[in-house]
């Protein structure tokens, strides 16, 4: 018995996941359509001798090759059988309930049976409109592309925190040199730029250098007094380099640009965002045309009729 019930693991473990997917699915509809009396189920388990049950409720059966697909295949041992334990816990719990719910109210079962055919030709579509997506969709995006699209839409970008193109460091009051960094900080000469980026890596607490990408404000000086700055939209009108300090730090940040709340975002911030919307809209565009191509070649081969009500 151990070691029939050792192989009946190995050979569950050796499915798929999409075996699993279409189990899953099989039995998510067996199970309702059996508690709606759709399905007359064979009431005697003996009747089925090749199939061997995991599991009974009532005259309706859990069989073994109905577990197949459940268990990733990587999945170890133990935890495999805890998996189909609990989905066999899971199916003597929903049948429990589905029948249940036959005796104590009317179930519509013509109803039923459509929400469930819609909900398994969703799925199945579903699984190869993906497929379908993945083999078709050009997935590069030129700069062309995404400079339309802002320019056509750039309504639709309004920033909703203030964003900085600026350098920002945090360095202990003890570290050397500080009244050079400060003078570096603001320098526009590429040597002096190098130069800062080295002090950073060996002295700065944290920090992070102007290069051409924006962040929100907040997120920079994250962590430092100037989070408590009350006008921050005054402050970086009029305040391009600020400094302060704690008891432990120095805080500098030097602004190079910005974009207030309520404007318009510039491209570069907005960049992969456009990059998703254009691959969203291509996908659309290749579920309908698969759902036409489907249609227009079973048409063409007569493979239905449309009779009149």
């Amino acid at each position: 018995m151990q070691k029939q019930k050792s192989m009946f693991w190995q050979h569950l473990f050796a499915n798929n996941n999409k075996q699993r997917f279409l189990v899953g699915l099989t039995m998510l509809i067996q199970v309702t359509l059996t508690g709606c009396d759709f399905i007359k189920r064979k009431s005697n388990v003996n009747e089925n001798d090749d199939r061997e049950a995991v599991a009974r409720v009532d005259q309706t059966f859990l069989y073994r090759d109905e577990l197949i697909g459940i268990v990733p295949p990587e999945t170890n041992k133990d935890d495999s059988t805890d998996r189909i334990q609990a989905y066999i816990n899971s199916w003597v719990h929903k049948q429990l309930l589905i029948r249940q719910a036959g005796r104590q109210i009317n179930i519509n079962k013509a109803e039923v049976e459509r929400k469930l055919l819609d909900y398994r030709y969703s799925l199945i579509a579903y699984e190869y409109q993906t497929a379908y997506i993945k083999q078709h969709l050009d997935t590069v995006v030129t700069a062309q592309e995404i400079e339309a699209y802002y320019k056509q839409y750039n309504s639709n970008f309004v920033l909703k925190q203030n964003i900085v193109r600026a350098t920002y460091l945090k360095v202990p009051l003890t570290a050397p040199k500080i009244k050079k960094i400060k003078d570096l900080i603001i320098s526009t000469k590429e040597k002096d730029k190098a130069e800062l980026k080295s002090y950073c890596l060996s002295f700065a607490s944290a920090y992070h250098l102007a290069d051409s990408t924006w962040m929100q404000f907040d997120d920079l000086v994250k962590d430092s007094p100037l989070t408590d700055i009350p006008d921050k939209l005054q402050f970086l009108k009029r305040t391009p380099y600020y400094e302060t300090s704690d008891d432990t730090h120095l805080y500098m940040v030097n602004v190079e640009e910005y974009r207030i709340s309520d404007s318009v975002s510039p491209l570069e911030f907005v960049r992969e965002e456009i990059i998703n919307i254009i691959l969203n809209k291509r996908k659309v565009a290749l579920a309908k045309q698969l759902d036409e191509e489907v249609f227009n070649k079973a048409k063409e081969n007569e493979e239905f009729e449309i009779y009149g009500n």
